[in-house]
C-alpha cells in the first residue's frame, strides 16, 4: 500500500457539514450534488479548490462546499472569482450564482469576464424569478409571465445568455438541467478542465414561486445537433435554439487570461529596488 497516495474522496467528502435551507423541491439542491459529484469525478483536493458567489438563493452553494468559499455582495461574485483566480492560478476556480445576481447586477461583470477569458467555471442556476426576494420577475422571465408582482407580466424582452456568452468571448457554453444530476456533473467537470472561461446555465426550476416550472422535466431535451468550435455554428443554432436543448454548445480555444502556476517569481529584495527612490 502506497502510504503517500491521496485519499479516495467520494461526492460527500466535498459537502459541509451545513444543511441547506433551500425550499423543498428547489432545484439547487440537486445543482449542489452535481457540484460535489464533479469534483470528486476529477480527484480535486478541497483545499485546492475556490468556490465563489453573489447574493441570492444559490449563491449559498460556497457554504454548503466543504472547499475554500467566498459569498460576495450582490453581483459581484465574478469579479472577485476573477481575481481568486489570476492571483492563485494553482487553484481550481468555481463561480456560482443565479440569473438575477448574474445577469442583473452582475451583468457587466458577466460580460467582462466572458471576454477576459480567465481559466475559471461559472455556474448560474436559472429558474427566470428572484426566489430569495419573494418572486419579482428576473432578466430571463417571459415577458407574459403574469404575477402579482408584474400583473400581465413586464412585456421586457428576456435576456439570453447563452447567446450573450458566445458574443463576448466565453471559451466553453452549455445548458443542462438541475434534475439531470449526472448529465450535470459531467458537463461541469468538463467546462472544469477546458481551458478558458467555462460558462454554464443550468435549468433550476423554483417550484415555490414559479410551480409551472415542474413541466420542465418534460420539455428539457439533448440538442440534436453535436458541439462546435466555430462560433458562427454555435450562433446559428441559438437562432433556433427553444430554451430547453441541454448540452455542450461551443468549445472555443482562446488563450486564458493571466499566468501560468510554472510563472518564474521574481526576487523581492531586486522588486523592491525598482521603487527606491
Amino acid at each position: 500500500m502506497n502510504e503517500c497516495a491521496p485519499p479516495k474522496l467520494k461526492a460527500s467528502d466535498y459537502k459541509s457539514d451545513l444543511k441547506p435551507v433551500w425550499c423543498s423541491g428547489c432545484g439547487d439542491y440537486h445543482v449542489l450534488l452535481s457540484v460535489t459529484q464533479a469534483l470528486a469525478k476529477l480527484k480535486l483536493a478541497p483545499e485546492n479548490v475556490a468556490v465563489i458567489s453573489g447574493i441570492g438563493c444559490s449563491s449559498r452553494i460556497p457554504a454548503y462546499t466543504n472547499t475554500y468559499g467566498f459569498h460576495t455582495i450582490h453581483g459581484r461574485g465574478l469579479a472577485v472569482a476573477t481575481g481568486v483566480k489570476v492571483a492563485r492560478p494553482d487553484l481550481t476556480v468555481i463561480a456560482a450564482g443565479g440569473d438575477g445576481d448574474g445577469f442583473s447586477i452582475g451583468g457587466n461583470h458577466f460580460l467582462h469576464a466572458c471576454r477576459r477569458n480567465a481559466n475559471m467555471t461559472y455556474i448560474v442556476m436559472d429558474n427566470e424569478v428572484y426566489g430569495m426576494t419573494k418572486g419579482q420577475p428576473s432578466p430571463t422571465t417571459d415577458p407574459s409571465w403574469d404575477s402579482a408582482l408584474s400583473p400581465g407580466g413586464t412585456g421586457l424582452s428576456p435576456f439570453h445568455p447563452l447567446v450573450i456568452a458566445l458574443a463576448s468571448g466565453a471559451n466553453f457554453i452549455a445548458r443542462t438541467f438541475s434534475g439531470d444530476v449526472r448529465g450535470t456533473a459531467s458537463i461541469i467537470a468538463d467546462a472544469i478542465e477546458h481551458p478558458g472561461f467555462s460558462f454554464i446555465q443550468i435549468l433550476s426550476p423554483c417550484v415555490t414561486f414559479r410551480p409551472d416550472q415542474k413541466a420542465w422535466k418534460k420539455r428539457v431535451h439533448k440538442a440534436v445537433v453535436d458541439e462546435t468550435d466555430d462560433p458562427a455554428r454555435a450562433a446559428r443554432r441559438l437562432m433556433s435554439d427553444d430554451g430547453f436543448n441541454t448540452g455542450v454548445l461551443y468549445r472555443g480555444h482562446r488563450k486564458p487570461y493571466g499566468f501560468s502556476c510554472g510563472a518564474e517569481k521574481g526576487d523581492i529584495a531586486e522588486i523592491q529596488k525598482q521603487f527606491e527612490v
